[in-house]
């Protein structure tokens, strides 16, 4: 499997997925990719691969864009800070996301890359409750930066669709996984979902069959996002009644509204060409990769001019926080 480091481009609030062209958009995402991300990514027909100059991802030819929410602290006092993310383990870089694109485990099947103008959605920035999650989109609270013991695959064991309810010694991480089966046609749907499909019975990874309104196979793309949050571990600041502290960007203190959007910019024929060489972790002979003193030397100026550093007064654009 295809296992890389995109580190940070920017911090900003907008959103070309759910609210093309609104600046600014409700809430705050961390975006990571090729740099022409914008506001307007005209559905469809916009192509990263040709607009980007330079990639924040380890595959140089990778100018996708993949986006979550953010991560903030709440202090006893009332005051947010964004919790930085940590750079996974043997890869290098600054923040961002592990990227991952899975071919089925048995090296037999056949994979469809995603095409040109592709797009697609995983969660609910709305929801607040169990009912209507996701199964694939969970959080795992290690114990040690090592990831000692690790705990399995994702969302088994202790792993939850909330947030964590203790102090994780080494961390949270958000585990995001998206859809395998597609219907063939569409490269995006009304609510960026419906284009898409999970298998029909079993797992993709053991060959599961996809559906039959959605019969293409597609490589599993999966995030991990790896909060640190032990700088935050300190008691004294957290509530009085020792309720966990972290909120997500849209005011969500459950985790049940995190998410991830994807849209698709690798360069024509790369990604098939790595599926098919069945390309592992973040270096392929096949295709072209750079270095992280390369990656991070890409980033973008905000489109919304506002601090994502310092201990803010109320979350960007003001949303109420909602706890469990």
């Amino acid at each position: 499997m295809m296992r890389f480091q995109c580190s940070q481009l920017v911090y900003d609030r907008i959103d070309p997925l759910v609210q093309p062209g609104m600046l600014p958009s409700t809430h705050m995402h961390q975006i990571v990719g090729g740099n022409s991300f914008n506001a307007s990514m005209t559905s469809v027909t916009y192509d990263p691969a040709l607009k980007s100059t330079c990639t924040t991802c380890d595959y140089s030819e990778d100018f996708s864009n993949y986006w979550t929410a953010n991560l903030y602290f709440r202090a006893r006092n009332g005051t947010y800070k964004r919790v930085p993310q940590m750079v996974n383990l043997g890869l290098s870089g600054r923040e961002g996301v592990t990227v991952y694109y899975i071919p089925p485990y048995d090296g037999k099947s056949k994979v469809t890359a995603f095409p040109k103008g592709f797009r697609m959605l995983v969660g609910d920035a709305g929801l607040r409750q169990k009912e209507g999650q996701q199964k694939q989109l969970c959080h795992r609270c290690f114990s040690n930066k090592e990831q000692n013991p690790f705990g399995g695959a994702p969302c088994t064991g202790d792993d939850t669709f909330e947030l964590p309810k203790k102090t994780c010694g080494g961390g949270i991480r958000t585990t995001i996984t998206f859809p395998t089966c597609w219907d063939g046609v569409n490269l995006d749907s009304p609510n960026h979902k419906e284009h898409v499909a999970y298998p029909s019975s079993g797992s993709f990874e053991s060959g599961g069959p996809c559906p039959a309104s959605h019969p293409v196979k597609l490589p599993q793309l999966m995030y991990e996002v790896m909060w640190d949050t032990t700088f935050f571990n300190d008691a004294s600041l957290w509530p009085e009644d020792g309720s966990q502290p972290f909120v997500y960007s849209m005011g969500d203190a459950t985790g049940y509204g995190q998410h991830g959007d994807y849209l698709f910019g690798w360069k024509d024929g790369v990604l098939q060409k790595a599926l098919d060489a069945r390309c592992s972790g973040n270096a392929c002979k096949t295709i072209k990769t750079q270095t992280a003193a390369v990656s991070t030397k890409c980033a973008k100026a905000q489109a919304v001019h506002e601090d994502a550093e310092g201990w803010l007064g109320e979350l960007p654009g003001g949303p109420t926080v909602t706890y469990n």
